[in-house]
């Protein structure tokens, strides 16, 4: 394993832990921006440049902002927050817990094939490959895509159509 690949990893891990544990949700957004660099450096090294970029640009940028936005205009603060029981918080931990132990009990046995530099393809996470595959082998799985995202833009419209006579507040 390179070094750059273990220090990403700790930064992911890191960061992902101060997602969780932050007290202010504006620090648990900035904490999540570096998650999604970190995520992206490491796209970067599977040779997947498109997949870097894209993760950053939508993720890191538009999904970032529109968490900031909706925090800083609902104002959350100590105060308006409701306080969970402590029960809550001991099935939380216990429901985390258990993910935690089915996920190393399933991948533990994973073996890593080993990879040839002799036919090593370079270009594989570039976008050209990427477009073949998808508008070839993933041709239905993509049109349905479109279909769902068209079918929730119209019904969007329709939910914020107003009728005549009536009343917003």
């Amino acid at each position: 394993m390179s070094p750059l690949f273990l220090f990403l990893s700790f930064v992911a891990l890191l960061s992902a832990l101060g997602v969780v544990f932050a007290k202010n949700p504006i620090h648990s957004v900035l904490f999540l921006i570096l998650t999604f660099f970190s995520l992206s450096g490491h796209y970067l090294l599977l040779n997947a440049q498109f997949l870097a970029a894209v993760n950053i640009i939508v993720y890191a940028g538009a999904i970032m902002v529109l968490f900031l936005f909706v925090i800083m205009f609902l104002n959350l603060n100590v105060d308006t927050e409701p306080h969970k029981p402590a029960l809550a918080k001991i099935a939380a931990a216990i429901a985390g817990g258990s993910l935690f132990v089915i996920m190393i009990v399933a991948l533990r046995d994973i073996q890593l094939p080993a990879v040839n530099g002799t036919t090593f393809d370079s270009q594989i996470g570039m976008v050209d490959k990427l477009g073949m595959v998808l508008f070839t082998t993933y041709k239905l799985p993509f049109e349905l895509a479109s279909i769902l995202l068209l079918v929730a833009m119209v019904g969007a419209v329709m939910l914020g159509k107003r009728e005549t006579g009536e009343r917003n507040f």
